[in-house]
């Protein structure tokens, strides 16, 4: 029988010794902060509220695609729910929720949007007026809101039926026929006319945070939006 180095043999038995430590039940969370996981932040939601001037900021987690977040301007609530394959949600919704967030897809609360020519926010009020033009009703679509990627290196692509606004969906175009996708901001203002007659404007800022992870949205808004 060969017998093993003394040296290889330390190294061995330390190698073992480590990997006993690290199986300990009471040593659960030695290397947490270690490895790149995502952090739960609080910060999501109305994070700057402007009362003066009706205006503010919104920020959603809308990386994943089992989520919609919903967004009530009357109530400073954003509410949260899981989306199954047969479009079912899972989640309480305040009823006056006036647009909703899925990755970047968009859909209203029985409201309308139009697409300005504005870039800003305050061009558009500096306007004096609502956009005139066609103010475009959501839709419902079988093959818009993506729920399973997992297929999609094998051409699978699974969806969930729902309701969804083209127009404020314009936002951020996402080209996926190159590798990687091209993300393109579309810079306008979209102006909102909720089911209750209210007016909003809207522009999405930026869908990435601070450490460039897509699916992180910044949206500035004025609500209500009145000249």
């Amino acid at each position: 029988m060969k017998r093993i180095p003394k040296p290889l043999l330390k190294m061995l038995q330390a190698g073992a010794a480590l990997l006993a430590v690290v199986s300990l039940p009471s040593c659960n969370g030695i290397f947490e902060g270690i490895y790149d996981q995502p952090t739960e932040i609080s910060e999501f939601g109305f994070t700057k509220v402007e009362q003066a001037t009706s205006s503010g900021t919104i920020y959603l987690d809308a990386t994943s695609y089992t989520r919609w977040n919903y967004i009530d301007f009357e109530t400073f609530a954003l509410d949260t729910t899981v989306i199954a394959q047969d479009g079912t949600e899972t989640g309480d919704v305040t009823e006056g929720w006036d647009f909703a967030v899925h990755r970047y897809d968009v859909k209203t609360n029985g409201g309308r949007v139009i697409e300005t020519g504005y870039s800003s926010i305050d061009d558009l009020l500096a306007s004096g007026a609502l956009p005139q033009g066609t103010y475009v009703e959501d839709v419902w679509t079988e093959d818009r809101v993506t729920v399973d990627m997992s297929g999609m290196m094998d051409g699978v692509i699974l969806y969930a039926p729902s309701w969804y606004n083209p127009e404020l969906s314009k936002w951020l175009n996402v080209d996926t026929s190159t590798m990687p996708p091209v993300y393109t901001m579309s810079g306008k203002v979209y102006v909102l006319i909720t089911a209750e007659g209210k007016a909003a404007a809207i522009k999405l800022a930026n869908y990435m945070n601070d450490s460039k992870v897509k699916g992180f949205m910044t949206i500035e808004y004025v609500y209500p939006l009145e000249f």
